[in-house]
């Protein structure tokens, strides 16, 4: 699995680790075999683990925006920063809209709007979409970047619509959803 893995990916690699017995160092699996043990259920504990990792990895390479979306849920979750997952508001147009997650803290409040897509095309959509929405109050727009599909041009598009931050860094996106306005 990539060295870049989500809190999630982490959890459920942690709960495979438990599972079958085996040590996870440096992105590989590993076995002891104790004096006491056949060397065949060993190496078949670390295969059922190997199986269990690459299917992980293989479902989780296409996640879809819910599952991001629930990535970032538990971010939040974790760093106890309050939130209303998919709020739906009135805009001053009188049109209802839903944001992904409203965020409130002491000193601001966020809507984050989660941009996720995998491919090119679909994100100048996605970006093009939001462009044409709902006046800017104080929108995050969270892009996951975990595939190289976004361009300079689907950053500098949001920019004036809204804070532009990355899922690749969380820390940054803290950062936007608590400083004062």
């Amino acid at each position: 699995m990539s060295l870049r893995r989500s809190p999630q990916q982490n959890r459920l690699i942690a709960d495979v680790v438990t599972t079958h017995g085996v040590e996870f160092y440096q992105g590989m699996l590993l076995a002891r075999c104790r004096p006491d043990e056949q060397l065949a259920a060993v190496v078949t504990r670390v295969a059922q683990a190997a199986l269990r990792v690459s299917d992980l990895w293989f479902t989780l390479r296409t996640r879809a925006v819910e599952s991001i979306a629930d990535e970032v849920a538990d971010y939040l979750t974790e760093r106890e920063l309050p939130f209303v997952r998919f709020e739906k508001l009135v805009g001053r147009s009188g049109r209802g809209w839903t944001v992904d997650f409203h965020v409130r803290t002491h000193e601001r409040s966020s809507l984050v709007y989660v941009l996720s897509t995998a491919n090119r095309s679909a994100a100048n959509r996605v970006t093009d979409h939001f462009a044409a929405g709902p006046e800017a109050l104080n929108f995050v727009s969270l892009f996951d970047d975990a595939s190289d599909v976004w361009t300079h041009e689907n950053f500098l598009l949001m920019e004036p619509l809204s804070t532009v931050s990355h899922w690749s860094r969380p820390d940054e996106f803290e950062r936007v959803l608590v400083q004062s306005v």
